[in-house]
C-alpha cells in the first residue's frame, strides 16, 4: 500500500483545473506593465518613468474579515474578491497612488475549482475597476486546517506616485474643509458585530427578505466595497488636494485623524443620507450612536480634505461629492454632533 498527496487531502490535479479556470479571469486584467504571463515564478512588472520620473512604490496589504462568513453561508463567492482588492487599492489611494498591480493569496481546505474560480473571478473585477493588473497569486490547499467549503484570502497592491505628488496631509489647516465619497453599504468593516447582531440578536438568516433594506439579507451584506480608484484620480490631476482618508475600520471617529497635521480635529457637521442597514443594524441590538461611527462608515467611504476655494470647485465639478464638516483646532479627534460633540 502507497500513500499519495491526495490520500492526504492535496488534489494536485484539482489545482491545475482551478488554474485553468483562473486563466481568462487574469489575463483579463493586465496592462500595459505586465512583462510575464500566467504561471511564471513570480510576476515581472516595468514602471512608466516618462510619467512618472520621479516614482515612488505605494503598497498595502488587506483581507476581507469574517464578512468571508457570509459567502459561504450564501454559497457566492462572486463578490469577496472584490473587496479584497478593494481594501488594498483604496488604502495606497490614499497617499496619491494610482494602483499597478494585484497579488492575491488563497488558502482553501478542500480545492473545489469552480469555486475558486469565482472568488479569483471577483478579484479580476475588482482590478480592473482599479485599473490594476493581477500578475500573481497563490492558491494553498490546507486540508485538516480549513474546514472543507471554508477559505481565507488576503491580498497585496502596489501602486506608484510621483515624490512631488504624494498626499501626506502636513499643509492641511484649521478651517479646511471635508468633502466625502459614499460608501456602497458595509464594505468589509464590523462583520463580526454585524453576524451578532442579524444572527443571533435578531434570529435572522442570510436568505430572509428584509423591506426595510429592499431585499434579500444577505444579498445586502455581501455588496462589494466600493472601490474609488476612478473617482479620485482625476480630482487628484484637477484639484490640490492636501490630505484623504479611506474609511474603513475604526470608521470616521480613527480614520480621519490619521490623515491631518498636529494640532488639528475634524469636526462632522453636515448630514448626508445614511444607507438603511445602519439604522437597521444599530436596532437589533441597541448599538450606541458612538459604536456605530467606531466600527462602521455609516455611508462615508472615501474624505478629502482641502482648502475653502477648492472645495466649492470641486463640489460644483462632481456633484456625488458631499460636504460633512471642516478643521478645527483640536487634539486630534474626529467630533460628531450625534454623539455629543
Amino acid at each position: 500500500m502507497t500513500i499519495s498527496y491526495k490520500d492526504a487531502g492535496v488534489d494536485i490535479a484539482k489545482g491545475n483545473e482551478a488554474v485553468e479556470r483562473m486563466r481568462k479571469h487574469i489575463a483579463s486584467t493586465f496592462t500595459s506593465g505586465v512583462l510575464t504571463d500566467i504561471g511564471s515564478f513570480a510576476g515581472l512588472f516595468a514602471i512608466d518613468t516618462r510619467a512618472y520620473p520621479e516614482p515612488v512604490l505605494v503598497s498595502g496589504t488587506d483581507g476581507v474579515g469574517t464578512k468571508l462568513k457570509i459567502a459561504m453561508m450564501m454559497n457566492r463567492h462572486d463578490t469577496i474578491g472584490i473587496d479584497a482588492v478593494a481594501m488594498c487599492v483604496n488604502d495606497i489611494l490614499v497617499q496619491g497612488a494610482k494602483p499597478l498591480f494585484f497579488l492575491d493569496y488563497l488558502a482553501v481546505g478542500v480545492l473545489d475549482p469552480a469555486q475558486v474560480e469565482q472568488i479569483v473571478q471577483g478579484v479580476a473585477t475588482g482590478c480592473r475597476a482599479a485599473g490594476a493588473a493581477l500578475i500573481g497569486g497563490e492558491t494553498a490547499e490546507m486540508p485538516d486546517f480549513y474546514a472543507p467549503g471554508a477559505y481565507d484570502i488576503a491580498g497585496f497592491a502596489v501602486g506608484i506616485v510621483n515624490r512631488s505628488g504624494i498626499v501626506d496631509g502636513k499643509g492641511t489647516a484649521a478651517g479646511d474643509r471635508l468633502l466625502a465619497l459614499p460608501s456602497s453599504g458595509l464594505h468589509s468593516n464590523g462583520f463580526s458585530l454585524v453576524r451578532r447582531l442579524v444572527f443571533q440578536e435578531g434570529g435572522l438568516k442570510p436568505e430572509d427578505h428584509i423591506p426595510e433594506l429592499g431585499g434579500v439579507l444577505g444579498e445586502e451584506l455581501l455588496r462589494p466595497t466600493r472601490i474609488y480608484v476612478r473617482d479620485v484620480l482625476p480630482l487628484l490631476a484637477s484639484f490640490p488636494i492636501k490630505a484623504m482618508s479611506h474609511i474603513t475600520g475604526g470608521g470616521l471617529v480613527e480614520n480621519l485623524p490619521r490623515t491631518l497635521a498636529p494640532g488639528l480635529s475634524a469636526k462632522i457637521d453636515g448630514a448626508w443620507a445614511i444607507p438603511p442597514i445602519f439604522p437597521f443594524l444599530q436596532r437589533l441590538g441597541g448599538v450606541a450612536d458612538a459604536e456605530m461611527y467606531r466600527v462602521f462608515n455609516m455611508g462615508i467611504g472615501f474624505v478629502f480634505v482641502v482648502a475653502p476655494e477648492t472645495a466649492e470647485e470641486m463640489l460644483a465639478q462632481n456633484p456625488e461629492l458631499l460636504s460633512i464638516g471642516v478643521l478645527v483646532p483640536g487634539d486630534g479627534k474626529t467630533i460628531l454632533p450625534e454623539i455629543g460633540g
